[in-house]
């Protein structure tokens, strides 16, 4: 398959987005401008043009960002949980009015495909709306007696203040909404990192929420690099940091948050694996493959990469395998029939082909792909599938965030749930099997922080969190409301 780029200009020089070349951040309620004057560049991953900028935030906006989020504090905290979830209930709506826009402006930032981003609207207002509908649940009177019958204690859930979401560039809005919606209906207010590949699409959010009614200094947002992050993660005033991305970069958060005492949940890296059990069902497995094993273009964490098979069925697998990824099709991802778009950005096109490269030396087979694709202009890898992979090889260790599916054999259960373990990494999963009850079994086996039964989804009233190398704390449920949360007791005698 080729991409003609003249093709693909056009269908970029229709849009009418209405960020692009930008020279400010969102502070205090308003667009205001940067301080500094150096800028950060958007690439379109087809194209490889310069097609937005944004400003690199200096210690001046960041301090003037964290006071306004300082200073809105007392107000928005003082606020019931229902006053806050009426403005969330009222920001889902304004979101979704702006469906188009957003996922356009996704997909150019990132290359994701229009099929996935044009749902991110509507996915983000399903968050504000599930964390308004816990209104009752934080407002709620917790009173506990004395075991000893001497007294009670009313447990109070206070906000614990002004929190740093920093968000990825791969979901750039549903990822900084999973922090954003429980940390507002907590009382807390908020500075927003954006991924420096991805500012722009998360302006429709904040929009959106000034829509609704959200006071000023509540919600702020910041572009720059990651040295900005850095200087924003170890702020004084900052009381909590969320972070969604690599694994190397979120021990470094991990320890600057150690530092100074305040608590972080990191959301990281993972190397999934899809447990193949002999009775397995391998056309309903290849009906929900690439969307539980290779989701946008394989650059999401969750998804089972590793495919664990039985060495009785391992060729039909392979084969099922290859087949399906083969017949989806790969292109601009404006275009509406794309399944697999580009890498997000160059440095990642370029750490996927050498991870090939690695399982060409290694002595993996190639099923399908395995290599750069065929295409006039962009960041494109070849879907692949690589058979005949071992536990010690690279690709079977390390996360690829590229659309590279592995297939390892195992020879009996016990094996399977060994190799499932064998890796630092403990975030999602999956155990295929026509048998729901044994598969459950398989899966409570599995070290890991979320496992699907012959598919997997993310549940917003669930906890979702990685183990290991894989993460600290959740996000989604009242859990992950609770993160945003500082517990109060007050003692008093009967």
């Amino acid at each position: 398959m080729t991409l003609e780029l003249s093709k693909a200009r056009h269908r970029r020089e229709s849009l009418d987005l209405p960020y692009t070349h930008e020279n400010d951040h969102f502070i205090n309620g308003a667009y205001i401008p940067s301080t500094g004057d150096r800028r950060i560049e958007i690439v379109d991953p087809v194209t490889e043009e310069i097609w937005a900028s944004v400003p690199d935030a200096t210690p001046e906006d960041l301090e003037r960002a964290v006071a306004a989020a300082d200073n809105a504090f007392p107000g928005w905290a003082a606020l019931t949980a229902h006053e806050r979830a009426s403005i969330l209930l009222r920001a889902a709506d304004e979101i979704e009015a702006r469906r188009e826009p957003l996922g356009y402006t996704n997909t150019r930032e990132n290359g994701s495909p229009i099929s996935e981003t044009t749902n991110a609207a509507s996915n983000a207002a399903s968050i504000f709306r599930y964390f308004a509908g816990l209104a009752d649940w934080l407002d709620q009177d917790d009173t506990r007696p004395f075991p000893n019958g001497v007294g009670e204690t009313s447990v109070y859930k206070d906000p614990v203040g002004v929190c740093a979401l920093i968000a990825p560039w791969n979901f750039p809005i549903n990822l900084v909404v999973a922090k954003l919606a429980p940390a507002l209906l907590a009382g807390c207010t908020v500075v927003i990192k954006p991924a420096s590949p991805t500012p722009l699409s998360v302006r429709f959010i904040v929009d959106a929420l000034a829509a609704a009614g959200v006071p000023h200094g509540v919600v702020n947002v910041l572009t720059g690099s990651g040295r900005m992050g850095d200087q924003l993660v170890r702020h004084p005033k900052v009381r909590k940091v969320a972070f969604t991305g690599s694994t190397p970069v979120g021990r470094k958060i991990a320890a600057a948050c150690g530092e100074s005492l305040k608590p972080v949940t990191l959301e990281l890296g993972g190397k999934s694996s899809a447990i193949v059990l002999e009775d397995a069902d391998l056309d309903h497995m290849s009906s929900v493959l690439i969307r539980s094993c290779m989701r946008n273009t394989g650059q999401t964490c969750y998804i089972s990469t590793r495919i664990l098979a039985p060495e009785s069925r391992y060729e039909d697998v392979v084969k099922m395998v290859a087949r399906t990824v083969g017949e989806a099709p790969q292109g601009d991802p404006l275009d509406e029939a794309t399944v697999f778009g580009p890498m997000a950005n160059r440095p990642q096109f370029e750490t996927v082909l050498k991870f090939l490269e690695s399982a060409h030396q290694e002595g993996a087979s190639i099923a399908a792909g395995g290599d750069r694709a065929d295409m006039d202009s962009g960041f494109f890898v070849q879907p692949t599938v690589l058979s005949d992979v071992t536990p010690e090889m690279t690709v079977a260790r390390e996360e690829i965030f590229g659309p590279i599916i592995t297939i390892l054999r195992y020879m009996d259960e016990d094996h399977a749930v060994e190799l499932a373990n064998n890796t630092p990494f403990g975030l999602g999963g999956i155990v295929f099997s026509a048998d729901e009850d044994k598969a459950r079994g398989v899966a409570r086996r599995m070290n890991t922080g979320s496992v699907g039964i012959n598919f997997f989804a993310s549940n917003h009233s669930a906890p979702f969190g990685g183990r290991g190398d894989s993460g600290l704390g959740v996000e989604f449920g009242v859990e992950g409301l609770s993160a945003y949360l500082m517990p109060q007791s007050v003692h008093r005698r009967a």
